[in-house]
């Protein structure tokens, strides 16, 4: 299977099947034409129909992260994307350098205010984010910047969304958006994650998830791909 393929997503099975086979499996389209489930999902399961309240797509995202344990966050240009279990602990090498955050703090890399937002989320992880805001002090009259943080520690693959969770009645019927849960890998994965994703060098790791990308990419040019992996 590459996403140059002529295929639909019409269930979650189907979408699981996908990110087990390919590895990464972006949400929304990009750089790339093709690469992405807005455009291989099925007619019904996207936001067509916008008098509808349910979008099969959304809906899936809490229950394929619990079942697979795969990685999902900004990891793609400031836009989400699944990636397996097998492929992450390589991304998030690279996206790393080979640094743990305390590495890469004490190295000048990381702010004073990334440190502090990643260092409530390890204490208090898996947390939801208005909780994480909450007892962060973000929000209208206290620290700002949150979104800017939390999308940049996600795209250096320090913390991934680990569920999605929704608000309930009082007759227990779900409603509103889902609310994003975080969590470090390593809280998220354990030792399994931990185990790997120092393995390699960033410069392996990187070769690993290129060859990856090309190889479900086929259409696409190399430099295409390492534009999107930036």
């Amino acid at each position: 299977m590459t996403f140059s393929d002529n295929f639909e997503i019409s269930s979650m099975v189907e979408l699981i099947e996908l990110i087990d086979e390919a590895g990464f499996v972006p949400f929304f389209s990009n750089g790339i034409k093709g690469f992405s489930l807005e455009e291989h999902i099925a007619p019904g399961c996207w936001y067509d129909d916008a008098d509808s309240e349910f979008w099969p797509a959304w809906e899936w995202k809490g229950p394929v992260i619990r079942k697979m344990k795969c990685a999902y966050g900004k990891f793609l240009r400031n836009k989400a994307m699944y990636i397996s279990p097998m492929w992450f602990p390589d991304f998030a090498n690279f996206r790393r350098q080979g640094y743990d955050f305390d590495a890469r703090y004490d190295d000048g890399l990381a702010s004073f205010y990334d440190k502090e937002l990643f260092e409530l989320l390890d204490l208090k992880a898996p947390s939801l984010s208005k909780e994480l805001k909450k007892d962060g002090g973000y929000g209208k009259n206290g620290k700002k910047g949150f979104d800017t943080i939390i999308t940049r520690l996600q795209k250096q693959c320090y913390v991934i969304t680990s569920d999605f969770c929704y608000s309930t009645d009082k007759y227990g019927n779900k409603y509103g958006w889902g609310i994003a849960e975080y969590s470090p890998p390593e809280k998220f994965f354990g030792k399994k994650f931990e185990n790997l994703v120092y393995k390699r060098t960033p410069e392996e790791s990187y070769v690993r998830v290129l060859k990856q990308l090309k190889k479900i990419l086929p259409v696409a040019e190399q430099k295409q791909i390492e534009k999107i992996l930036r």
